[in-house]
């Protein structure tokens, strides 16, 4: 499967782009909302193991895809849909992205076409997201998708030495396919879907 939009490609994982997760993982910049990781090639080559295997799993109920900027051609991040609970049409999404492309818009624009995926293609219901309190921009992602913050969890996670606030955000189809997405009129909202 492959979406694209107007700035990015979002492609199936491949094994070979282990390198260039790993690179992204490495710089303390993306390091600094996450627990550390001591061996980072081993994490990131068993995640990007899982992501595969994922892709041939029956029913699907994962997508976890490698963003290439159109441009260069170059994988930038990554974003994905997970599927909670198939009876109830509810998933949770992810994205993340090489510090370097940060301020651009793409987070946005990725995390955009994933939810435009969910709801629109895989039919979902609710689609979910869960951001570290502090990590603003993210949350601003999602305030941008139209999401609504539902539930700010007081120290819910402990790693660096610290307790973390966490946040949820949430969207429903109704509230999607009414319009509540186009909050940002700057970010490209066309979205093509290829599978297979």
């Amino acid at each position: 499967m492959k979406i694209e939009t107007e700035r990015l490609f979002l492609r199936e994982f491949l094994l070979d782009d282990t390198s260039s997760m790993a690179a992204y993982w490495r710089d303390p910049r993306y390091q600094r909302f996450y627990e550390q990781t001591k061996d980072i090639d081993t994490v990131v080559g068993e995640l990007v193991s899982r992501f595969v295997a994922a892709q041939t799993s029956q029913p699907r109920v994962s997508w976890q895809l490698a963003l290439i900027e159109r441009a260069s051609g170059c994988m930038i991040g990554n974003c994905g849909i997970r599927i909670n609970d198939p009876a109830l049409k509810e998933a949770n999404i992810g994205y993340e992205l090489n510090p370097d492309y940060w301020g651009r818009g793409y987070a946005t624009e990725a995390a955009r076409a994933i939810v435009t995926f969910g709801f629109e293609e895989l039919g979902l219901h609710r689609v979910w997201a869960e951001c570290v309190a502090d990590n603003t921009s993210s949350a601003r992602v999602l305030e941008k998708l139209g999401m609504r913050c539902e539930a700010h969890f007081r120290e819910h996670q402990w790693y660096r030495a610290r307790w973390w606030d966490t946040l949820i955000y949430a969207m429903l189809d109704r509230e999607w396919h009414a319009g509540s997405h186009i909050r940002d009129p700057s970010s490209p909202v066309d979205t093509t879907f290829h599978s297979g």
